[in-house]
């Protein structure tokens, strides 16, 4: 029987873990290093997990069962977004 392959949320308390450990500041160089490389390993995994899910959370279904693509708003604050040209302008 395969192992199952830890959860997201498994994967981020170990990688938690071991930097609460090493910021203690009382760990063994050889140990130092094997935890921050597992604590590399870990945070690549974790990325590339938050990557597909915001890919997966990109396309939209609609009431038509059609496939729509997400789009972010921009965080540039020249981008006005247009709908709210004129707000609060009445009585200038």
């Amino acid at each position: 029987m395969a192992a199952e392959k830890p959860t997201f949320e498994e994967q981020l308390a170990q990688l938690q873990q071991i930097v609460s450990h090493l910021e203690q500041g009382n760990v063994p160089l050889e140990e130092a290093l094997q935890q921050f490389q597992e604590g590399i390993k870990l945070s690549k995994e974790l990325q590339t997990k938050l990557t597909s899910a915001e890919k997966t959370l990109g396309h939209l279904i609609d009431d038509n069962g059609n496939e729509k693509v997400y789009e972010k708003q921009s965080d540039d604050p020249s981008n006005n977004g247009g709908g709210n040209r004129g707000f609060g302008s009445e009585n200038e």
